[in-house]
């Protein structure tokens, strides 16, 4: 090596070190600045896909209060999750998400693409994959992201871990599922029964 390579490499080692340093110090600020949200934090980490950063993330951009918000769908709307209304005549012209939520948006989207490789639950995979059949991937990561942004608006209001009502639909134990199975044959043979389809007789045969 000549001398002046040397010099070169010891002034990018120098800017490197200066660069770790500079974030050290910076993570140290943000973590006193983020000591009053811990409860927050670990409440929206309970909701697959969030890690620590993002929610730090979510948090700085709509709080923890939700009272300046009139409803979840006020909230959705202002992080630009929701379709925009062009209609003029009767006619919708426009169905495309509002173009709001520069920070928030990105963020929610990263956490939706991360919940659904969350091995903690399949609930929004499985929500996801229903979606994508019907309306294609992109509008589906954009419903995803928009149930995570409704979820966090309801747990922030009743202080409860993620826990939603559906959920026993997309994690339900097999016994559960063959009981289910069977609840609806039986509906289904009672109807099929009174349009006198089929024959009670038909079922005990069978």
């Amino acid at each position: 090596m000549t001398k002046e390579q040397k010099e070169r490499i010891v002034m990018v080692r120098t800017h490197l070190e200066f660069i770790h340093q500079s974030i050290a110090t910076l993570d140290e600020k943000l973590e006193k600045i983020v000591a009053p949200y811990e409860s927050a934090i670990t409440l929206l980490c309970t909701i697959p896909g969030i890690s620590r950063t993002s929610a730090i993330t979510i948090i700085s951009e709509i709080g923890t209060d939700m009272s300046q918000f009139a409803n979840s769908k006020r909230l959705c709307c202002w992080a630009g999750l929701t379709p925009g209304n062009n209609e003029s005549a009767g006619k919708k012209k426009s169905v495309r998400i509002t173009r709001a939520g520069v920070y928030l948006k990105p963020a929610l989207v990263q956490v939706a693409h991360a919940a659904l490789k969350s091995n903690i639950s399949p609930y929004y995979r499985v929500k996801y994959e229903r979606i994508s059949k019907r309306r294609g991937k992109k509008r589906a990561i954009i419903a995803i992201a928009r149930m995570i942004l409704t979820a966090i608006y309801h747990m922030f209001i009743t202080g409860e871990l993620f826990n939603p009502s559906d959920l026993y639909k997309v994690d339900m134990p097999q016994k559960m599922v063959e009981k289910q199975k069977e609840k609806a044959i039986k509906q289904a043979a009672k109807l099929l029964i009174s349009l006198g389809l089929i024959k009670a007789t038909d079922i005990s045969a069978a």
